[in-house]
C-alpha cells in the first residue's frame, strides 16, 4: 500500500511504475487542467481506457476536497472562540480553490490505480 502511495505521488504509470501519467514534471505546483499523456511512454499502456473513463474521478476528487474542507475547519475553529465563525467559509473556500488544481490530478492518479489490473 504505501509503496502503491509512493508511485500515485511520482506520477507513475500504474503498469510499469517507469512512466509518468501526466506531462508535467511536477504535478502538484502546476496551476490549471492537467495535460495527461494518452499511453505511457515506457510500456504504452492507454490510461483512458474509454470515453469517460474518468467521470468516476470526479466522486474521488469530490471526496478530497471534503475532506480537506472539514480538515480546514477543525484546524480554522481554533482560532476563533465561537463553535463556528461565519469568518471560517472564507478560509475553507480559499483552501479548497488553492488545492482544486492538486485535486483534480490526485483524483485521477487514484482513480488509475484503483482499477489497475493487479493480475498482471
Amino acid at each position: 500500500m504505501a509503496n502503491a502511495l509512493t508511485h500515485i505521488l511520482n506520477n507513475e504509470c500504474p503498469h510499469c511504475q517507469k512512466g509518468k501519467v501526466f506531462n508535467e514534471k511536477n504535478i502538484f505546483l502546476n496551476i490549471g487542467f492537467p495535460k495527461m499523456n494518452k499511453t505511457c511512454s515506457y510500456c504504452k499502456t492507454q490510461f483512458e481506457k474509454e470515453p469517460g473513463y474518468f467521470f468516476g474521478a470526479m466522486y474521488v476528487n469530490y471526496g478530497l476536497t471534503v475532506a480537506e474542507g472539514i480538515a480546514t475547519y477543525v484546524i480554522a475553529q481554533s482560532f476563533f472562540t465561537t463553535a463556528f465563525d461565519l469568518r471560517i467559509i472564507p478560509i475553507i473556500a480559499f483552501v479548497i480553490i488553492v488545492l482544486a488544481s492538486i485535486n483534480i490530478r490526485l483524483s485521477r492518479l487514484l482513480w488509475l490505480y484503483m482499477f489497475k489490473d493487479y493480475s498482471m
